[in-house]
């Protein structure tokens, strides 16, 4: 997905000069061609994530684009003022775009881990969450939201689904299982023998009003229970990353594994709920 990140952003650097890149001394090397072509619309502001929000903030208040990008953990939590109060008081457009959530840069340890990144920046009034699940969907998705008024996160994986899908995937009778952005295909494989409704999301705002009625189970990324709000009239069952910190080092499955989010490990959580 970082590569389709990479060229999406190329492509808009060329067709609207009004499209500023900022690097958190993140992929400095993937955008190497779009610093020889763009020089004075592309920089690398290094590990100073606070600054870098700031500077995107002037950049939006002076008629520019900016797109920001560098690791969810220190992107999210690090600069969570800047974004809430020069982005988000402002009423401000610009493109937050993060890499390494919830574990995806596991082998580097909880420093680098960011599971609460969604939950914290959904309590920012007027921004907009989307976790696309293939590079595909990422790339319409940009397209339609970066010149958007406003503040935008992007929650980029290093794990995506094998396909693009549409919002409606599959029809039963049982219950209704929403599976957010990467999520979708372990969710498919957990569901294959269940008489369920499976809709997909990536868009995280105004769900009760598109997912299917009834009592539902949520499939996300993030910890567990960040979309459960959105659903407050129904009951509502949350499978997610659990809110302790993941202290071991290991692998994105073994961490996979100890969060309970397999397919079978989902497949089990959602027959209880269920009772199927």
């Amino acid at each position: 997905m970082r590569k389709q990140f990479t060229k999406t952003v190329l492509s808009l650097l060329e067709q609207d000069d009004k499209v500023v890149l900022l690097l958190g001394d993140i992929g400095v090397h993937g955008f190497k061609e779009a610093f020889e072509r763009f020089p004075d619309r592309v920089y690398n502001i290094g590990i100073l994530e606070q600054s870098m929000v700031s500077l995107a903030a002037g950049l939006s208040a002076a008629g520019m684009i900016p797109i920001v990008h560098t690791i969810a953990p220190f992107l999210v939590e690090r600069a969570f003022e800047q974004i809430k109060v020069d982005f988000g008081y402002q009423k401000l457009g610009g493109n937050f775009v993060s890499v390494g959530a919830s574990y995806d840069y596991s082998k580097l340890g909880p420093t680098h881990h960011c599971p609460g990144d969604v939950a914290l920046l959904k309590t920012i009034p007027g921004l907009d969450v989307m976790v696309p699940g293939h590079p595909e969907e990422f790339d319409h998705i940009f397209r339609d939201h970066y010149a958007s008024p406003r503040p935008t996160y992007y929650r980029l994986t290093e794990y995506p689904n094998k396909d693009h899908h549409g919002f409606h995937v599959k029809q039963g009778t049982k219950g209704t299982v929403v599976a957010v952005g990467p999520m979708l295909d372990r969710t498919i494989e957990a569901c294959k023998n269940l008489d369920v409704t499976i809709n997909y999301v990536t868009y995280l705002s105004g769900l009760n009003s598109s997912v299917d009625e009834g009592d539902l189970v949520i499939v996300e990324p993030f910890y567990a229970g960040t979309l459960a709000h959105e659903f407050y009239d129904r009951k509502v069952h949350s499978i997610g990353v659990p809110r302790i910190f993941q202290t071991n080092y290991g692998t994105v499955q073994e961490h996979d594994e100890a969060c309970e989010l397999t397919a079978p490990q989902i497949e089990k959580s959602i027959r209880n709920f269920f009772k199927i």
